[in-house]
């Protein structure tokens, strides 16, 4: 039976868009180890926004005081976003060499399908840095409190790139903020078992990699969408237009979808959406 994400799983239950895409829109896991009772590749993606020097951020959206209920959550490109909490305690996911928040976070998530997901020299002032993976192949477990901020994760497994299993390489992380569950699917490769989405909880904002093809096809994404039951879904990863309007185009079957100006929203309990929607911020 899923419990509530805060306090073990979840608590009770957006630079413009491109004028094309607003013109144009209108495989199994493995067994999972039970998790302790206390916790302490190298091809790069293709299409990577690397090159790219990440957009500047308004400064309204990086200095706007949040109230105690609010979460601040800004899309950096690809995988990563920085969110923010009511005590500004700062967090980037999937941190990377590439794509880099314009401050120094004090949390940085991280998996390791690709090198745009992951970093060997993360900049010294950040405090906890919570890789998703083990140099031995065991499962990484993480559940940190810092101030206003649990995170925690979930580990899953990955392909590799002899098109077998590896086990444990990704890391669904769960973030607890503001009696907010906000959930980064990172690059997930495979459905999720019941234990899984057991331990994940009821997420009330989830992250999700839309391309279909480097990480879970469509069809199995949208299964795992369909599971988690989130009420606001923000596409990552998803490398082209194409891939993004395919993923809109399913999407758009099941749910709302709404296309943000700006890459960044506020978001709270009170003000979450009646109906789940899709939020679509500039980016890939």
């Amino acid at each position: 039976m899923r419990e509530p994400c805060q306090s073990s799983h979840r608590s009770f239950a957006a630079f413009f868009a491109t004028i094309a895409l607003v013109a144009s829109w209108c495989s199994s896991a493995g067994a999972q180890v039970a998790r302790p009772a206390t916790p302490e590749m190298t091809e790069s993606c293709p299409g990577l926004v690397a090159g790219v020097v990440p957009r500047a951020i308004p400064p309204a959206y990086r200095l706007a005081a949040l109230n105690s209920d609010q979460v601040r959550t800004t899309y950096l490109g690809h995988s990563t976003f920085l969110i923010e909490s009511p005590q500004r305690v700062r967090i980037t996911t999937d941190h990377n060499d590439f794509v880099r928040a314009p401050v120094v976070p004090d949390i940085a998530t991280m998996n390791h399908a690709h090198n745009t997901h992951y970093t060997d020299h993360p900049e010294p002032g950040i405090k906890h840095v919570l890789r998703g993976w083990t140099p031995d192949g065991s499962p990484a477990w993480h559940d940190l409190q810092v101030q206003d901020v649990r995170v925690r994760n979930v580990p899953t497994n990955i392909r590799d790139w002899a098109g077998g299993t590896e086990r444990y390489g990704n890391s669904i992380f769960i973030f607890e903020i503001a009696n907010l569950c906000i959930v980064h699917l990172g690059h997930l490769h495979h459905t999720l078992t019941q234990q899984q989405l057991d331990e994940i909880g009821w997420p009330d904002v989830v992250f999700v990699p839309v391309d279909g093809s480097m990480t879970l096809d469509l069809e199995g994404m949208m299964e795992v969408l369909q599971s988690l039951k989130a009420q606001v879904m923000v596409p990552m990863h998803s490398f082209s237009m194409f891939t993004l309007r395919r993923f809109l185009d399913r999407a758009a079957q099941l749910w709302d979808v709404e296309m943000a100006e700006v890459p960044s929203f506020v978001i709270s309990k009170t003000t979450l959406p009646a109906k789940p929607k899709v939020l679509v911020l500039p980016g890939q």
